[in-house]
């Protein structure tokens, strides 16, 4: 039977061992009481009793709850709103994305795991987690090793529930947990961001699906930590060793296999074009303007950023999707200098294109794997720079000659707002991050003080 007849009292401490909270209430002058492990979780049970009577919401004299809290009695776990939030999230997700939600989500149900007996060992816990739950498809829409079922039916068991985030001491374990890596050592600045924003996110669906009144990380005092936005100078090459790495590149794996001769190309882009390496890669012959003489042009509206076959529609390692934060269908024109025209020009004489028209391509014709890039790239610099400069930060990623070139341009004297433009980012972002002195440019700013200082001596 239903009633309206509800008197709720306060939250009261119960003595015992581990100290607990119980709420209790009564409908049609019968008790109940529920019994939580911290003040913050009774009075959010209570809150949710008190709303609902206030609401004239009748109650169920059996249950003693109200029909909005009776559909929820067996308490939603964290993991099963985690594969509720996954599962919302994944097909709208760029692959990189799924990855970064893959990872922070499991990093927050490793987090909220009782202590249960047979607990599987923590790399399996995490190879299920990472490799199977927060994966699309599911568990259960895949042949699954009996391993990895039975580890997965002990995180469903041993998941806490996610009211329990009510908690602000709890909320905080989790976050807390997200500054130590696997290793035990301090986890990069950049990696506790991405999870924690991936953390604040999911309780904010928490909060459209009901069951949170508010996201209860806004209760939680938190030192973020700080993540350095500013590209560092020591990476910025300047432009004879631009030239002398990208003539290094070309010695890479021999001559007649052409390991790093395929590559000068991809590189030259990235540092004569400011492209990123994901746009440098799926570059086709049709989005060039080679000129015999002067200036070129290349117009962007594709990536192939590489990102592993369990992240794409697909199934294929590399995605293929528009430029970075821009529309789908969105272009970027980049004017490319004289060098780069000659050096583009050589490269299809050379190698010609893939079969559906990329410029580079591996050897045996597929996308180029950002590995195979990678590992060109670090025998470049062993053969360009001296062993000082090696074992330095100077352009240690190929990335690192996007920083360069646009810091070149800025130190040209080149508008900020055509710099960005180019780079397909915003001024701001530009002056923020790339505003830096070139390698060695401080020696011309010396002796341009040091003269002025003369003058008057």
């Amino acid at each position: 039977m239903k009633s309206l007849n509800v008197k709720i009292w306060g939250v009261r401490k119960r003595a015992s061992k581990r100290p607990s909270y119980n709420v209790r209430w009564s409908v049609a002058d019968r008790v109940f009481s529920e019994t939580f492990r911290t003040k913050a979780l009774a009075d959010h049970y209570r809150t949710k009793l008190v709303v609902a009577a206030r609401d004239g919401e009748e109650f169920d004299d059996v249950t003693g709850l109200p029909d909005s809290m009776a559909e929820k009695k067996a308490e939603l776990t964290w993991y099963t709103f985690a594969l509720k939030y996954l599962a919302m999230k994944w097909p709208h997700a760029a692959p990189n994305t799924r990855d970064g939600i893959n990872e922070s989500l499991a990093s927050v149900t490793i987090a909220l795991l009782d202590d249960r007996a047979g607990r599987p060992s923590a790399d399996l816990i995490r190879q299920a987690l990472r490799n199977w739950a927060f994966v699309l498809p599911g568990p259960t829409e895949r042949e699954v090793p009996t391993e990895i079922a039975n580890t997965l039916h002990w995180i469903a068991k041993a998941s806490r529930s996610l009211n329990d985030l009510a908690d602000p001491v709890t909320a905080r374990e989790v976050l807390d947990s997200f500054k130590v890596r696997l290793d035990g050592k301090a986890a990069a600045a950049e990696t506790v961001r991405r999870k924690r924003r991936t953390f604040v996110n999911a309780l904010h669906y928490a909060v459209d699906l009901g069951e949170f009144k508010e996201n209860p990380l806004t209760a939680v005092r938190w030192q973020k930590p700080k993540v350095s936005s500013e590209v560092d100078p020591r990476v910025v090459v300047n432009p004879q060793q631009a030239l002398s790495l990208l003539h290094a590149v070309s010695y890479v794996g021999g001559y007649r296999r052409a390991r790093g001769r395929r590559l000068v190309g991809l590189f030259a882009c990235m540092y004569f074009a400011g492209l990123r390496p994901a746009e440098a890669v799926g570059l086709t012959e049709s989005d060039l303007t080679l000129p015999e003489q002067g200036w070129g042009a290349v117009v962007l509206h594709r990536t192939r950023p590489s990102v592993g076959k369990r992240w794409t529609d697909s199934g294929e390692s590399h995605d293929d999707r528009g430029l970075k934060n821009r529309p789908a269908e969105d272009v970027r024109r980049v004017p490319i200098p004289p060098q780069l025209v000659a050096m583009l020009r050589e490269h299809l004489a050379v190698f010609g294109t893939a079969a559906d028209g990329r410029l580079f391509q591996s050897e045996g014709g597929g996308v180029v794997a950002s590995s195979t890039y990678w590992r060109a790239w670090q025998d470049a610099r062993t053969l360009a720079l001296p062993p000082a400069a090696v074992a330095s930060p100077l352009a240690r990623r190929p990335y690192d000659l996007r920083h360069s070139a646009l810091s070149t341009w800025l130190n040209a004297g080149v508008d900020p707002t055509e710099v960005a433009e180019r780079a397909g980012n915003s001024v701001e972002v530009l002056l923020s991050r790339y505003a830096k002195c070139l390698d060695g440019r401080q020696e011309v700013a010396n002796r341009r003080i040091e003269d002025l200082l003369n003058e008057y001596d």
